[in-house]
Parts: C-alpha cells; sequence; structure tokens
C-alpha cells in the first residue's frame, strides 16, 4: 500500500444521516402505502438523477405527468427534503474535523443534487471545513463511474494510489478502487478509526 497523502469522505450516511422515511411517515402513515410510493413514484432511480443534475422542476413534472394523483406528495420530496437529512453523525465529523486539525489533505466526494447540497452546508456547517469537494450533481457525474474519481483526484490534484476514500456503499468504494485509489466501507466510526490506523493515520 502507498503510504496515505489525501483522505476523502463521502458525506451521505457516513456524516450525515438520510433517510426519506422521516417526512414521509408522517405524510403518508401506512406504511404498504409508503413503500408502494418510494418503489413506484419518488424511486431511488428517480432520486438520483437529481444527484446527476437533473433539475427539480423537471423531475418533479416527470414524475406529476406519470401519477397526477400524487402531485402533492411529488412535490414533497423537495419540500421536506430538509427533514430527511435529521442529524450528523458526530462521531464520524469529530473523525473529519481532528484529521483536519492535524493538518491532513481532506476533501469530499458526494452524490449529491446542487441545490439541496448547498441546504445541507447551511445546516452542517463543517461540510464546509474540507479543502473542497466534488458534488455530482454540480459536474453531472455520479459514483461510482469512474470518471467522477477521475475528475475529482484532477480537480485537486491527489494522486489516486496515496487517496483513501471512505463510503458507506459498498459499489462506491470498489468504484474507487477501479479509479486506483485506496478506499474503505464505512460501517461505523469506531471501524473508520481502526481503518486510519491500519493505513498509518491516528486521529
Amino acid at each position: 500500500m502507498s503510504e496515505i497523502r489525501h483522505i476523502v469522505f463521502d458525506i451521505g450516511k457516513v456524516l450525515i444521516h438520510y433517510d426519506p422515511n422521516i417526512p414521509y411517515s408522517r405524510l403518508i402513515p401506512n406504511e404498504e402505502e409508503r413503500r408502494w410510493f418510494f418503489e413506484n413514484v419518488c424511486t431511488h432511480e428517480w432520486n438520483l438523477e437529481q444527484d446527476r443534475g437533473r433539475d427539480w422542476t423537471e423531475a418533479e413534472a416527470l414524475l406529476i405527468a406519470e401519477h397526477p394523483e400524487h402531485e402533492e406528495n411529488i412535490r414533497n420530496f423537495r419540500k421536506h427534503w430538509h427533514e430527511m437529512v435529521s442529524h450528523s453523525y458526530d462521531d464520524s465529523v469529530a473523525i473529519l474535523e481532528a484529521l483536519i486539525a492535524k493538518g491532513y489533505d481532506v476533501t469530499m466526494l458526494t452524490n449529491f443534487a446542487a441545490d439541496t447540497f448547498s441546504r445541507a452546508q447551511e445546516m452542517y456547517p463543517f461540510l464546509t471545513k474540507s479543502r473542497g469537494v466534488t458534488v455530482s450533481g454540480e459536474i453531472k457525474l455520479i459514483k461510482p463511474d469512474t470518471a467522477i474519481y477521475d475528475h475529482h483526484a484532477k480537480s485537486f490534484g491527489l494522486d489516486p494510489a496515496s487517496t483513501l476514500f471512505i463510503d458507506d456503499s459498498a459499489a462506491n468504494v470498489e468504484g474507487a478502487r477501479a479509479a486506483g485509489w485506496q478506499a474503505v466501507q464505512f460501517t461505523g466510526a469506531e471501524k473508520l478509526r481502526q481503518d486510519l490506523r491500519a493505513a498509518g493515520i491516528e486521529v
């Protein structure tokens, strides 16, 4: 393994919580109806296109044309998005901030719609503390495509072999490795500390 000189954090489910069920458990109280709505209307695949750069107005219009009877709850996805990112993972944030304080080169790489990411930075100021961030919705590339890792490395002058990527998604971890990065899957702060220690980084 090459010596780690760059550390790149994913954001959702690593530093901040994300769960669409938080507002929708109130908006669609029936669990079976709510599950159907996420599987057939505001699906993961639909939301991913906003992470890829699609405008929310277009995204809502597409679904409303297909499911006019669900217009209100389609619009509620963006309207109540801030509730979905209900809290930060303070133990993970502490690791992030400790690495920055110790002088490590820390950046972030996230699948995120551009406008909701700006809102997330307002809600969670630690998202502005790293050297910089690549937001998928801003550059219209998305993990786990190797192109987004290449773009991030080029943008921030990273040596891929000396870069450690932290992400909760196994597919995104594999994408980073395919781009020549070192990578670990996030399952919790204590495991992350162990992974960093194994890479020669103490926090």
